[in-house]
């Protein structure tokens, strides 16, 4: 027996709102520069280099020119390019490494990958960056590294980091993978430390057609031991000297970023103007009662602003609000890494954290690509002035 479903909207699955715009529109970024990509791309082809080569070593020299780096070496992804770091510095079983909770899986990740131990403190509540005070009273006998992380774009406070560092002995890894163009007292995030670390994961500023990494260092050692770690430890074929891995970076990669290299500044600046414009509405439609966004920062901040992120303690209703309106939006990050299951191994409980437990219950995620038009952001100012008005009034 056939049963027919009939036009009872209420036998209907719930209609999901078409968002009236992208989270992220790589297509309309693509399209500004479709000719210069395809044309690399069509350089590569007809060169039939895919691996490493004189596209990668370009890219190399020309990120580490505009960063003001000694030494750039590309890698297969920004996660990689953690492993790499902390695998030249000789950090392992028995290390630990001071790091922030509130970051992507990559950042505790990579080393747990290497056998150290990752021991969180916790954030700043207003740049949700590792807070410098508390890192001084987590270093042990056992403290190999600091691992700051540039979150959403917005240096981290690094004279008290590298101050502390200093006088500790301590290895200064930088994650810089939200953050390049990003300033601190006027110098490039990724240069400050011993290393930086950079990904090109297609939704960065400087985003690949795929995966791939970066790290800069100014030591010519460590430079040359990345680039023997990233080819298995080699610097003659089917020679190996040390230890490494297989993490080398594509030549179509590194051609594709060339091209969107020359345009990184542009891009930076329309961020940037689109960040000073949220700001402006929001403060037009008295929104901060519920919601409150990201002040511009100090001047020794330089802001790239990768996510333009606002916090409201009433998120999840917002989010689906936003929704509903047809405004994307993103959490970064939901639950913080030392309350993943991943890490239960290393003991942390709920509340021991809290300044980064807080910041994961309320954080939200807005467009801010540089192709993002006013008339859409005037969307999306409005879709969140209307959710505070009804709230407001319940």
């Amino acid at each position: 027996m056939t049963t027919t479903v009939g036009k009872n909207p209420a036998m209907q699955p719930p209609q999901t709102p078409k968002p009236a715009l992208d989270f992220l529109d790589l297509k309309a970024q693509f399209a500004t520069i479709r000719e210069e990509v395809m044309a690399a791309v069509t350089r590569v082809m007809e060169s039939q280099h895919f691996i490493l080569g004189p596209e990668v070593k370009q890219l190399e020299e020309e990120i580490a020119a505009k960063l003001g780096a000694k030494h750039a070496i590309g890698c297969a992804s920004g996660t990689d390019a953690l492993i790499l770091a902390l695998m030249a510095a000789g950090i392992g079983p028995l290390d630990e490494v001071i790091t922030t909770p509130f970051s992507f899986i990559a950042t505790a990740g990579a080393i747990a990958h290497v056998g150290a131990k990752p021991v969180f403190v916790d954030i700043d509540p207003v740049t949700y960056n590792i807070n410098p005070e508390l890192i001084e009273a987590a270093i042990t006998p056992k403290t190999r590294a600091i691992m700051p992380v540039h979150l959403f774009g917005l240096p981290a406070d690094m004279r008290p980091i590298l101050d502390v560092a200093r006088v500790h002995k301590l290895v200064v890894i930088e994650d810089a993978a939200q953050a390049i163009g990003a300033r601190y007292d006027g110098q490039y995030v990724g240069t400050m430390g011993d290393f930086g670390c950079f990904s090109f994961f297609p939704s960065k500023n400087l985003g690949g057609a795929g995966d791939g990494g970066l790290v800069t260092t100014n030591d010519p050692a460590l430079a040359e031991r990345l680039r023997m770690l990233r080819v298995h430890g080699s610097k003659k074929k089917y020679f190996h000297d040390i230890l490494g891995t297989n993490s080398r970076l594509d030549a179509l990669q590194a051609a594709i970023l060339r091209v969107k290299l020359k345009h990184l500044d542009s891009w930076e600046d329309a961020r940037r103007s689109h960040a000073d414009r949220y700001r402006q509405l929001f403060d037009t439609q008295h929104v901060s009662s519920l919601a409150t966004y990201p002040a511009a920062p100090p001047s020794k901040f330089h802001h790239v602003y990768n996510q333009f992120t606002i916090r409201c303690s009433f998120r999840d209703e917002l989010r689906e609000f936003l929704r509903q309106a047809g405004v994307p939006s993103e959490i970064y990050y939901p639950l913080c890494l030392h309350l993943q299951p991943a890490f239960a191994y290393l003991g942390y409980s709920t509340g021991r954290l809290p300044i980064a437990e807080s910041a994961s219950r309320e954080v939200l995620s807005l467009p801010v690509f540089p192709e993002l038009s006013s008339t859409q952001q005037d969307l999306v100012v409005k879709a969140i002035a209307d959710f505070c008005a009804t709230k407001n009034a319940a």
